[in-house]
C-alpha cells in the first residue's frame, strides 16, 4: 500500500473514532506505525496531543498504557522496580528455615515489578499496546537520559538480569507543551510533528463531534471567537480541549448562540488566570460583542 494512501486509511478511521486529523498528523501517525518508530508531538496546552494517542489505541483496538511525566521521574516509576517487601519476606521465610540466600536468589524475574515502560517491552497480548509518553518536557534531563536505550532500542537493560528486547514494538507516542528544549539525542530517535491549533472550520468540525447538543450558531460562534481571543496578549491562550469545554458549559446553561452575557459568565472555561478574563473583557467590544459596563466584571 503507498503511503498515501495508507495514510489516507488511518485518517479515515480517526475519524469514525471522532479524532479528526489533518493531512500532515494522519501522516505522521501513519510514518510511526509503518516505520516502527516513536513520534513526538509538540504543540501548545489542548491542542490534542494526547488525545491523539489515545485516538490511535481506539483505532488499532490496543491496549493503552500512559506514562505521565513529572519532575523527579524516576527509573523505578517509569521503566522497573524490584518488590522489596517480597524480597524481605523471601530472606525472612529463608532465615526460618536456616538457609541464606544470595543476591542472585532475590534479583530474579520472581521479585521484579514491570512499571510502563517494560510492561510494553514484555507485552505479550495479540496487539502491541500503545505507549503515551505524557509532557515528557516536565520530566528532567536525566529522564531523558534513560529513555534512549528504549527509544533506540526498544529494549531496556536490567544490571541483575541482562537486556530485555521488545519481540514485537510497541506504538510509542510522546508529547511535550515546549516548556522547555528537549535533547537531540531523544530527537534523533524520534519522528516529530507540530501539531497547531486548528483553524476556526476545524475548530468548528472538532465541537460539532464533541458537543453533539450543541447548537449550529453557538458552535460557529465559539469557535470563530476563541480563533480571535486567542490573538490577545493572554498568559495562558485557550487550546481546543478549554474550548470544548466551554461550548459545554454554554449549552449546559441553554445557550444557543453567543452573547455578551453568555460569555461573561462561562469565561471561567476558556481563562484560567484573573488578568486573562479581564483582558478578554476589555476587548469584548472589539471581539464583537458590544460595549459593556462596570457590572461585567463582577
Amino acid at each position: 500500500m503507498a503511503a498515501s494512501s495508507g495514510a489516507a486509511e488511518l485518517r479515515q478511521r480517526l475519524d469514525e473514532a471522532d479524532y479528526l486529523v489533518d493531512e500532515g498528523l494522519a501522516t505522521a501517525l501513519y510514518l510511526a506505525l509503518a516505520l516502527g518508530q516513536p513520534l513526538l508531538l509538540e504543540g501548545e496546552p489542548g491542542v490534542g496531543k494526547t488525545a491523539a494517542a489515545k485516538a490511535l489505541a481506539r483505532v488499532l483496538d490496543a491496549p493503552l498504557v500512559r506514562l505521565q511525566c513529572y519532575e523527579g521521574l524516576t527509573a523505578s516509576e517509569a521503566l522497573y522496580e524490584w518488590n522489596y517487601q517480597r524480597q524481605l519476606l523471601a530472606i525472612r521465610l529463608a532465615e526460618s528455615r536456616d538457609e541464606k540466600l544470595a543476591d542472585a536468589d532475590l534479583f530474579t524475574e520472581e521479585f521484579l515489578q514491570e512499571r510502563p515502560i517494560l510492561r510494553c517491552i514484555r507485552s505479550a497480548g495479540p496487539v502491541a499496546p500503545v505507549l503515551l509518553i505524557d509532557e515528557i518536557d516536565r520530566a528532567d534531563d536525566q529522564f531523558e537520559a534513560l529513555l534512549l536505550e528504549f527509544l533506540g532500542e526498544f529494549a531496556v537493560t536490567i544490571p541483575e538480569l541482562g537486556t530485555f528486547a521488545a519481540a514485537r514494538r510497541p506504538v510509542v507516542v510522546l508529547t511535550s507543551n515546549r516548556s522547555r528544549e528537549l535533547h537531540d539525542a531523544m530527537l534523533r530517535r524520534c519522528l516529530y510533528h507540530w501539531i497547531d491549533f486548528p483553524t476556526a472550520s476545524r475548530a468548528a468540525d472538532i465541537l460539532r463531534r464533541s458537543v453533539p447538543a450543541s447548537s449550529e450558531a453557538l458552535i460557529t460562534a465559539a469557535a470563530d471567537f476563541v480563533g480571535r481571543v486567542r490573538g490577545l496578549d493572554l498568559d495562558k491562550s485557550p487550546g481546543m480541549a478549554e474550548t470544548i469545554d466551554w461550548v459545554a458549559a454554554l449549552t449546559v446553561l441553554g445557550a444557543t448562540e453567543l452573547t455578551r452575557a453568555d460569555v461573561i459568565r462561562s469565561l471561567g472555561a476558556i481563562t484560567k488566570t484573573p488578568d486573562d478574563r479581564e483582558t478578554v473583557i476589555e476587548a469584548l467590544e472589539e471581539l464583537g460583542h458590544g460595549r459593556g459596563t462596570d457590572e461585567d466584571r463582577q
